[in-house]
């Protein structure tokens, strides 16, 4: 079927085995600067999720409802392109059900509104993530604290986390084990994370695997972003 088609040939499957991630409960953190492909790469996290099976939450800070539908469709479309037609129309309606999008303006998101609305629907029966992508936050304006009750939302509701943050050229602060500013003090936090380097004599965009206490990534594993499209290859 095309459903175990697209799960196996997806690769992510050098980052994480379909089998270890049906347990993954995780803080994973993406970094990059603007424009280099944290979205891309979130959403492809997001839609390998909903193939097998989870439903997920994207948290979108500072970008439109639209905007953010826009993404899942145009990578969802470069994924199954030139399959069967009838294949993809069930996939997608699938799809579209395990997924929640909730956008927050940059000037008013906080944890504790996103735990307060999260909330509601799990206590109304509405929907029940197993994995929340948050999309913009920013680590300058988070105390340790606060991302504390991320961790511990994971914890309470059973699910994993994935977030992405922007990182600045003219900032070169790091961490001990290499976690770039503005996120580099909230290092302890993170279970895994990512940076996105583009390297532009390979034409590509490097994943670069900074941290992993999860001990489900394959840290010898090279997987980049096509800096065309912005989709997920094989190095």
């Amino acid at each position: 079927m095309l459903k175990e088609k697209l799960i196996k040939s997806n690769p992510l499957r050098t980052l994480c085995s379909t089998e270890n991630a049906a347990h993954d409960r995780r803080v994973g953190l993406i970094m990059a600067r603007a424009g280099v492909g944290k979205t891309s790469l979130l959403v492809q996290i997001a839609l390998d999720n909903m193939l097998r099976g989870r439903n997920i939450l994207h948290v979108s800070i500072g970008q439109s409802l639209d905007k953010t539908k826009i993404w899942y469709e145009d990578i969802f479309n470069h994924i199954v392109a030139g399959h069967d037609p009838h294949d993809i129309a069930s996939i997608r309606e699938d799809m579209i059900r395990r997924r929640m999008i909730m956008t927050f303006k940059a000037d008013i998101f906080s944890v504790s509104k996103l735990e307060e609305r999260l909330r509601d629907l799990v206590d109304q029966h509405i929907f029940h993530p197993d994995c929340i992508l948050v999309d913009g936050f920013d680590c300058a304006l988070t105390d340790k604290k606060e991302l504390s009750e991320i961790r511990q939302l994971m914890t309470d509701m059973d699910m994993n986390v994935w977030i992405t943050s922007r990182s600045h050229r003219d900032d070169q602060r790091v961490s001990k084990s290499g976690v770039p500013a503005p996120c580099h003090e909230l290092d302890s936090l993170f279970d895994t994370v990512i940076v996105l380097e583009p390297k532009p004599k390979e034409k590509a965009i490097a994943l670069q695997l900074i941290k992993d206490t999860a001990d489900i990534s394959g840290l010898g594993s090279h997987i980049n972003l096509d800096p065309a499209t912005l989709l997920l290859k094989k190095g």
